[in-house]
C-alpha cells in the first residue's frame, strides 16, 4: 500500500441557519460508496417532505472521487456548487451534505442563496467529527529489556502509536508506523539493539487518531 493521508467525516453532524427567515438545515453523514450517499439524500428529502429544497453534495472516492451536486429547484449554481466548493476546500472524502430550506417568504438573491448555502455546509461540517487517515505499516518489534527503554524513547520521540507492548522474558512492542517512516524506525530499533531486535511486518492499514486512541482501519 502505497497511499496519501486523507481527510473524512468519522461521525456526521447538523446545524441550522436562520436567513430572512428562511431556515437552512445542514446534514452531514460519511458515505463510503455513492450508493450510500444517495440513500442518506434520500432519507432526508423524505424526513424533511414538506420543504421547499433539498439541495446536496457528495464526494465519494480517494484518488479521483466521484463529485455530485444538486441544487434541487435553486437557482444554477447558488445551493450545490458552494456546498461542493466546502468540501473540497476543506479536502474532505467520503462526504455527504445535504441542504435542507425552508422559504421565509423573502427572496435572498443570488449572493444571498450562496452565502447561506456555504455558511449552512460549513457549519454542518463544523459540528461533525472529522478525521485524517494515514497510511502506515503494523510492526511487532521484540527486543530485551535492555533495549526497549530506548525503543521506547524512539516511539515517544518519533511520535510512533505504540497499540500495546507485552512484558514476558522479553518485551514485545506492537506499532503502527507512518508509512513514510518505516525504514528510518526499523533502523533504528536495529541501532539501538545492537542488531538483535526481531522485526516483523503485519499488514499495511490505514490508521487515525480518535478521541486520543489510534483506530486501525482494516
Amino acid at each position: 500500500m502505497t497511499g496519501q493521508s486523507y481527510k473524512i467525516v468519522y461521525k456526521g453532524g447538523e446545524a441550522e441557519i436562520t436567513e430572512k427567515k428562511s431556515r437552512f438545515i445542514a446534514h452531514v453523514a460519511p458515505a463510503e460508496t455513492e450508493e450510500e450517499a444517495l440513500a442518506f439524500i434520500e432519507e432526508i428529502r423524505k424526513k424533511y417532505w414538506d420543504a421547499r429544497h433539498n439541495c446536496t453534495a457528495y464526494s465519494v472516492g480517494i484518488q479521483q472521487p466521484v463529485l455530485r451536486c444538486s441544487d434541487d429547484g435553486e437557482p444554477s449554481k447558488t445551493a450545490g456548487m458552494p456546498m461542493m466548493e466546502v468540501i473540497q476546500g476543506e479536502e474532505l472524502h467520503n462526504i455527504v451534505v445535504v441542504v435542507t430550506r425552508y422559504f421565509g417568504g423573502t427572496l435572498l438573491g443570488t449572493g444571498g442563496l450562496i452565502r447561506a448555502y456555504t455558511k449552512s455546509a460549513q457549519e454542518g461540517i463544523r459540528n461533525s467529527q472529522i478525521i485524517t487517515k494515514h497510511p502506515g505499516q503494523r510492526m511487532k518489534v521484540k527486543c530485551d529489556y535492555t533495549s526497549s527503554g530506548k525503543i521506547q524513547y524512539i516511539t515517544a520521540s518519533e511520535h510512533i502509536p505504540v497499540l500495546n507492548v507485552e512484558y514476558t522474558d522479553e518485551v514485545e512492542f506492537d506499532l503502527m508506523v507512518p508509512e513514510e517512516q518505516v525504514k528510518r524506525i526499523k533502523k533504528q530499533c536495529m541501532e539501538v539493539s545492537g542488531g538483535k531486535a526481531l522485526i516483523k511486518d503485519l499488514e499495511k492499514a490505514y490508521f487515525a487518531e480518535i478521541d486520543g486512541e489510534i483506530k486501525v482501519f482494516s
